[in-house]
């Protein structure tokens, strides 16, 4: 399978933690992320309920029958075009503004309409559900609000394919940790209800991770009021993927109930993930992550390294005997900023800078 976990034995020891695994998704149908999980299995679920097939059937609709569109910071709408592409479909993708050139062409190639607007992601969002009323498009959005839950909830559950692999290739290891990245939340709520159901009275503890410039469920948690909390701006963090303001509700009713932590990180915690994934110790094998995809893994870096996080290691009670699982949830998606960040050094924690 080429997206196993790796167990990651010599940083483990340098973590003084029992053992991290990382999933590493970059590998995933070729399109260098998870994403294409759920969209698939939501265009399929679609085309199958308007045509009355079977789900195995659905590669038989005639070509062009249907146009998806969707919002995206890149790998949803790349998965989304990729899908629309292998059952013969259009899609068109919308992208917000301060998107990735390469992210944009990646779309493109799958075939679909692609373009960036002067948007902020949310706005994006809007504007495209605006276009699928007036177009008589399918809006195929991995986001959910009041009356637009299906779809999404489908998407969800094409993402639990990743947990499922996980828990089987992690055998009797048993995680103490889970640490998930988190945009709107659809993915970490669709995984972590998999894992709380699959692992029971053994489920481990859930840490969600989200950009310090996008935190809408960090807010959504702290505030503990009933309400569904939301980030204005740019969300102009380097974490593209989770650069999402507003909370996914069907995400949300699982994880306000199995999530033990959330953390709002800084560009330097995600920056930190892909240089020690992609320059591992001598024995451990090397992961590609992009910003989204490491972020898991540097906040366990740092709160393991960082003697002013001790306070957070320990409520978190992470030591020697934990067993700690992240998903590396896209490769290096956009090239460049990724040799900027490995190479040359980019968004570095101002803390730990020493003097020669």
């Amino acid at each position: 399978m080429h997206f196993t976990i790796n167990h990651l034995k010599n940083l483990s020891k340098v973590l003084n933690i029992s053992g991290l695994y990382v999933k590493d998704e970059s590998r995933r149908f070729g399109l260098n992320a998870f994403k294409g999980l759920g969209g698939s299995y939501a265009l399929a679920k679609v085309m199958a309920e308007k045509t009355g097939m079977g789900l195995e059937d659905v590669s038989k609709v005639p070509a062009g029958t249907f146009t998806f569109v969707t919002a995206t910071d890149g790998n949803h709408g790349r998965g989304v075009a990729w899908a629309a592409k292998n059952l013969s479909q259009k899609a068109v993708v919308y992208m917000p503004k301060g998107s990735a050139r390469e992210r944009l062409e990646n779309i493109r190639r799958q075939g679909a309409e692609a373009e960036i607007t002067d948007l902020n992601y949310d706005n994006t969002v809007r504007f495209v559900s605006e276009q699928a009323q007036k177009n008589g498009w399918i809006l195929v959005q991995d986001t959910a609000w009041e009356g637009y839950e299906k779809i999404p909830t489908w998407i969800m559950q094409g993402y639990m394919t990743m947990a499922w692999e996980a828990v089987q290739q992690m055998g009797d290891n048993i995680p103490t940790h889970i640490f998930l990245q988190a945009g709107v939340g659809a993915m970490a709520g669709a995984v972590t209800g998999f894992f709380s159901n699959y692992y029971g009275e053994k489920a481990p503890k859930i840490i969600i991770v989200e950009p310090d410039k996008a935190n809408c469920l960090f807010k959504t948690a702290n505030a503990n009021d009933g309400t569904l909390h939301k980030v204005d701006g740019d969300l102009d963090s380097i974490m593209a993927g989770l650069c999402c303001g507003e909370v996914c509700t069907v995400g949300w009713e699982i994880l306000k109930h199995r999530v033990d932590y959330f953390f709002s990180c800084p560009d330097y915690v995600a920056a930190d993930g892909m240089r020690v994934l992609g320059n591992p110790l001598a024995g451990d094998e090397r992961i590609i992550s992009g910003e989204s995809g490491a972020v898991t893994s540097g906040l366990v870096y740092n709160l393991m390294n960082d003697p002013k996080l001790e306070s957070f290691r320990k409520e978190l009670g992470l030591g020697q005997d934990s067993v700690v699982l992240c998903l590396s949830t896209e490769g290096d998606t956009d090239k460049e900023n990724y040799r900027h960040i490995v190479w040359d050094g980019w968004y570095r924690n101002e803390n730990t800078e020493r003097n020669v």
